[in-house]
């Protein structure tokens, strides 16, 4: 089981992540417990302010694909993973499994 921190994630869209990923737990910024991953929507927060908030964790970033400058962004701030909104529902699990190593 992971800690994965949620970061700009909407509560409808944190549903849905709960859902694919049984057995993780879910924080969000105010909790005291480290995360072993942070999932960022790139179109709510600022990509640079997540990786310096976040040097040392494994960060998945996702936004909408018309968002070609938001992922740019993230990518250049060195998030582990950039990727489509789509793309991050189809391969959830697979991706927590390859950051976290669980």
């Amino acid at each position: 089981m992971s800690t994965i921190l949620l970061v700009g994630v909407d509560l409808f869209f944190r549903g849905k992540l709960e859902a694919l990923l049984p057995g993780h737990r879910f924080v969000t910024t105010d909790s005291i417990d480290p995360p072993d991953l942070v999932i960022a929507d790139i179109a709510r927060v600022d990509p640079d302010e997540v990786v310096d908030a976040w040097p040392d964790v494994p960060i998945v970033g996702f936004t909408n694909h018309t968002d070609r400058s938001g992922l740019l962004r993230a990518h250049t701030a060195g998030f582990d993973q950039v990727i489509v909104k789509s793309s991050l529902v189809e391969r959830a699990p697979d991706l927590v499994a390859e950051l976290t190593r669980v």
